[in-house]
Order: structure tokens, then C-alpha cells, then sequence
């Protein structure tokens, strides 16, 4: 076995991109604003160290609560992120998150080191601290990805829902419109649907809610479903 008594170790953080979905149907971003040093004031990812006897998702899941109150999510570790000028206060590798909820859920509380906690929109990020708004990339190009395969992006809804909502929240992860009939048709088919009742108390016409249901999909992908969609490239 290889030792070194004077092996260097460089520090280890956690940071989290936390997707939201708000009620006009736009993708939002929790954002912490730093009360210390460095980079104080600033707006950065919720994070932070990871202490002695800790894994890495206990410490995001840690790191989260602490500095926004947001707890009992879906989280899935991102990349990791090395290089030697990304910290002014030495080396230090960051493992990143990314995790989806439903925004009206989750309402944020600051704490610890964060002057405030705030859902900011995907579209109006202001600067951000570290090397943060690389991993907020990274994270926007995974989503946009995941939500192709497998069906996180029910996440983002609530309970129940409608077939234009669900269409709707595809459209806006993948910037695409996508064809109304082929959408519902695929899903449909799919068989992890499942129809409840119609909306009430609407201006318009009420339309069917649905709910996903976890086991069916569950089952349906251990006798070898494969969940996909489709998305239309630009024609030329």
C-alpha cells in the first residue's frame, strides 16, 4: 500500500443546482447570496465543505438545508469540478448536484452562511461567484438531456397535472415546440399516466388531470421499457 506522511489533500466542497418550475411555466434556479468572505454579497450555488464522516450527498443534502431550507428532494450527483484558480482560498474540488422540485413546495428560508435565498429565472441569472455559472451550465445541459430518457421531469410538476402542462414544461426545458398530438400520443401510450378527474373552477373548458404513477414505470422498466422522447431537429 502507497503512504506518504506529507500527501497533500486539497479541500472538498459540495454545490447544488436546484431546478424549479414556476407558475407562468419558466424554469427557475436557487440561488444563495454569500454572507462572508469570499466573494460577500455575491450570489453563488447553495454549498459548502464536506466535514469528517460525511458522504457527498450528505453533505449537499446538508448544505442545502442549512443555507436555503429546502430538504426532502431529488438530487443526483453532476460532475466534478478541479481547477487549481476555481477558489481564491486555495485548492478546492467541488462534486455538484443537481436536483428538481416542485418550486411552490420548497419555498426558500436563508441560513448559516447566506444572507438570503432566492428562485431566480433561468433567463436572468445574475453574476455569479466561484466558477458557478460553469456548473449552472453543466447542470441546464444535463437536464436538458435527462428529461429525454427518463422521467425526472415530473419532478418539477405538482401532483396533478395536464396533458398542456407536462407539454408545456417539455417545451421550455428543451427551448422546442414540440407536435401537440404526437407529444400526448407518446405518453399515453406509455402507460405510466394515470387519468384522474377533470379540472374544476376554470375559464376554460376543463381538461383531464393526470398523475404519474411511479410503480407502473417502475415495472414497465424492469421487463425492459425504455423511456424516451423524441425531439424535432431544425430543418434547414
Amino acid at each position: 500500500m502507497f503512504t506518504n506522511k506529507n500527501t497533500y489533500k486539497p479541500f472538498v466542497t459540495v454545490d447544488c443546482v436546484v431546478f424549479g418550475l414556476d407558475k407562468s411555466e419558466e424554469i427557475r434556479v436557487l440561488l444563495i447570496k454569500r454572507a462572508y468572505p469570499p466573494f460577500k454579497d455575491s450570489w453563488a450555488l447553495p454549498g459548502g465543505f464536506v466535514i469528517e464522516n460525511e458522504t457527498l450527498e450528505e453533505a449537499a443534502r446538508r448544505e442545502l438545508h442549512e443555507e436555503t431550507g429546502v430538504r426532502d428532494l431529488f438530487i443526483e450527483q453532476l460532475y466534478t469540478f478541479g481547477k487549481l484558480n476555481r477558489d481564491p482560498r486555495g485548492h478546492v474540488i467541488s462534486v455538484a448536484y443537481y436536483a428538481l422540485v416542485n418550486l411552490d413546495k420548497h419555498p426558500p428560508s436563508a441560513s448559516t452562511d447566506a444572507s438570503e435565498a432566492k428562485w431566480y429565472k433561468l433567463s436572468e441569472i445574475p453574476e455569479l461567484a466561484f466558477d458557478h455559472l460553469k456548473i449552472l451550465e453543466t447542470a441546464t445541459n444535463r437536464l436538458n438531456s435527462k428529461v429525454r430518457y427518463q422521467p425526472v421531469g415530473f419532478e418539477l410538476l405538482p401532483e396533478k397535472f395536464t396533458l398542456s402542462e407536462l407539454q408545456n414544461l417539455y417545451e421550455t426545458i428543451l427551448g422546442k415546440p414540440l407536435n401537440r398530438r404526437n407529444f400526448r400520443s407518446k405518453f399515453l401510450k406509455m402507460g405510466i399516466l394515470e387519468q384522474l378527474e377533470r379540472q374544476k373552477d376554470v375559464a376554460h373548458r376543463p381538461a383531464n388531470l393526470y398523475k404519474f404513477n411511479k410503480e407502473k414505470y417502475e415495472e414497465l422498466t424492469s421487463n425492459g421499457f425504455e423511456f424516451a422522447i423524441s425531439v424535432p431537429k431544425h430543418k434547414k
